[in-house]
């Protein structure tokens, strides 16, 4: 029963009125920042490539599965940035996808520092396959077919301050409150406004800690607030052991506990795992969540990448 009362609500939401300011969640976000951030476009020091995909709450029918792919490297002798953010995200009936550009300008503050200013800016479209939903009633208009496929711009702010041990960054990766929601006879009422009360702030921070030559640990947070919401963060703790293994654990408030485990292949070569076990009462009928990252950092005009990178 309960599982079917939450069935019922994720169908209100999409039948009632659909909302694509809202942001996907990863539990290994620290690998794939720039989705986030565009001030960390650009800040290794070649082109990089990460590829993650999420299944949320396994078993459990109508959970969200995302996929998301970044690439992005330095420019005009590291000064600039340019990076491409795509994401595919599905929930029950409701599909996304996301497409955005994204670009960086450093500053070099003193001797290791840099500060980074990003954009971003892309497109969002969606549908709901509405006319797979079972009806408890006939003739709903509102179920009767799929809504159009809708395509609204987007864009984004960030800055992004790092060194080769810290790292500390604040955005708002998506301005543009894209919506939409039906009319009394079944027709469409779209909208697409800056909405300040909507805004998705970020706050995230990390550090490398050096134990010794074999142990390398690696706090770090992230601080997602939206007005008249509660505060929402996740904390991690990740050691790097010989620099060839990861493994760590994240809280994320009210909501999660999480292991992660990943193998450095080479200094270029990154493959993690997590699993989520959430706190809530969802984990009754699931089977908690699973990620998958892949990131590879390449060889920039002959320079060989001689250790892992951290951020």
């Amino acid at each position: 029963m309960k599982k079917l009362i939450l069935i019922i609500i994720v169908t209100l939401f999409c039948i009632t009125r659909a909302n694509a300011q809202y942001d996907a969640m990863f539990t290994q976000y620290m690998f794939n920042e720039m989705f986030i951030n565009p001030g960390y476009t650009g800040s290794k020091d070649a082109m990089a490539v990460n590829l993650t995909h999420r299944q949320q709450w396994v078993s459990f029918p109508g959970r969200p599965i995302t996929t998301s792919f970044t690439l992005h490297g330095p420019l005009a002798n590291n000064k600039m940035g340019l990076g491409l953010s795509l994401l595919n995200e599905q929930i029950g009936k409701l599909n996304r996808n996301l497409v955005y550009l994204n670009y960086s300008y450093r500053i070099k503050t003193g001797e290791i520092g840099h500060l980074s200013f990003g954009l971003m800016g892309g497109i969002h479209n969606q549908v709901n396959k509405l006319s797979e939903l079972k009806a408890t009633e006939t003739g709903d208009i509102q179920v009767a077919s799929n809504t159009p496929s809708l395509i609204a711009p987007n864009f984004g702010a960030g800055i992004y301050y790092y060194t080769n041990k810290f790292y500390a960054g604040i955005s708002i990766p998506r301005m543009v409150d894209d919506s939409y929601m039906f009319d009394q006879s079944g027709g469409i009422i779209k909208s697409n406004k800056l909405n300040a009360e909507k805004f998705h702030y970020y706050l995230t921070v990390g550090y490398v800690y050096e134990v010794n030559d074999d142990l390398k640990l690696k706090p770090q947070a992230m601080v997602k607030m939206v007005q008249n919401a509660p505060l929402q963060y996740d904390i991690n703790v990740s050691a790097l052991i010989k620099n060839k293994v990861w493994a760590g654990l994240s809280y994320r408030s009210d909501a999660d506990i999480s292991a992660l485990l990943g193998l450095q292949v080479t200094p270029q070569f990154l493959v993690n795992y997590s699993y989520d076990y959430s706190l809530t009462k969802i984990q009754k009928y699931s089977q908690g969540s699973h990620e998958i990252t892949l990131g590879y950092l390449f060889s920039y005009k002959q320079r060989k990448v001689v250790t892992p990178r951290y951020f």
